[in-house]
């Protein structure tokens, strides 16, 4: 592991014409090796876009596994590059909602796209604000410490087991700091409900609503997608929710997958489609990643 990471560190010095598109050969590569991802992959792919052709779904899932072969590649920037060359290759491409912020609690929403690392470092990198999040300890010691360091280079950031629970995120955020929060992972149904996403039910976690109510939290979703030509990324920063969670806790997770869906149709390669996203079923219902046959398999992979 700890050849890897000087690999990834030697990586950062190369441009990102250069980066990208080596991460993208690699992507290419991992699609084919990869079969239970790949299945994965397609299946939710079938779930969401089941207008598409089955070939259209195969040109996609090839293009998502290059674009998140291609983020990993460039957390290298991420993690050890200089901030000019940051602030250089990060394009905010709205206004920064440093007046939410500074108001009180502020949840800042952040869905599973690949790029999804590089909102928390615009925002630090433009403003005097520390964040918390939630964070999950990695099985390798090496790579733990590399990533909370990559993380936390620029300000310390609070970050917490998702064991510990809410309060103490609820705390840190009445003390002024930001949470940036992941709500779309399937981890079954404590705390969740079925929500549609693409018009199929999903367990869902209910906490940004939760949080939100309890805390009197505003609610800003952050976006981070590639910018053409291997130029960087862009970050949007969308307005603060009105109205939000309001008394349903449903209804406004409900709203929160749409916004996300919305997002996904902007950008579909760049979300985590490897995830199962759709591993808790409702009641009845049977597992939707059974093993394909290998007909299917064989097809998928050319």
């Amino acid at each position: 592991m700890r050849a890897l990471l000087g690999l990834l560190w030697l990586a950062h010095f190369l441009p990102l014409w250069i980066l990208g598109p080596i991460g993208e050969a690699l992507g290419s590569l991992l699609f084919i090796i990869m079969k239970p991802r790949r299945h994965i992959t397609l299946t939710n792919l079938r779930l969401c876009f089941p207008d598409m052709t089955e070939a259209e779904r195969v040109v996609l899932a090839r293009r998502h596994f290059q674009a998140y072969s291609r983020s990993v590649l460039e957390r290298s920037v991420l993690w050890w590059a200089s901030e000019n060359r940051l602030r250089r290759l990060i394009k905010i491409e709205s206004d920064l909602p440093l007046s939410t912020l500074q108001a009180g609690p502020t949840i800042l929403l952040c869905p599973h796209f690949v790029c999804l690392e590089i909102p928390g470092i615009a925002l630090v990198l433009n403003s005097s604000l520390s964040i918390c999040t939630i964070y999950t300890r990695q099985q390798d010691a090496v790579t733990d410490a590399a990533l909370l360091k990559g993380r936390s280079r620029f300000r310390p950031v609070k970050l917490f087991t998702r064991e510990q629970g809410v309060k103490p995120i609820i705390r840190a955020m009445r003390e002024g700091f930001p949470f940036i929060m992941l709500p779309d992972m399937d981890f079954g149904m404590k705390d969740a409900e079925f929500v549609p996403f693409f018009g199929i039910p999903t367990a869902t976690l209910t906490a940004t609503a939760r949080i939100a109510a309890a805390t009197k939290a505003s609610v800003v979703p952050m976006i981070a997608t590639f910018l053409p030509g291997y130029r960087g990324w862009k970050v949007t920063f969308y307005p603060a929710w009105e109205n939000y969670p309001g008394d349903d806790m449903t209804e406004a997770t409900r709203r929160m997958n749409a916004f996300i869906e919305a997002r996904i149709l902007e950008a579909p390669a760049e979300y985590f489609w490897a995830h199962k996203r759709f591993k808790t079923r409702p009641p009845g219902q049977a597992d939707v990643y059974s093993p394909p046959a290998p007909e299917q398999a064989d097809t998928a992979a050319h």
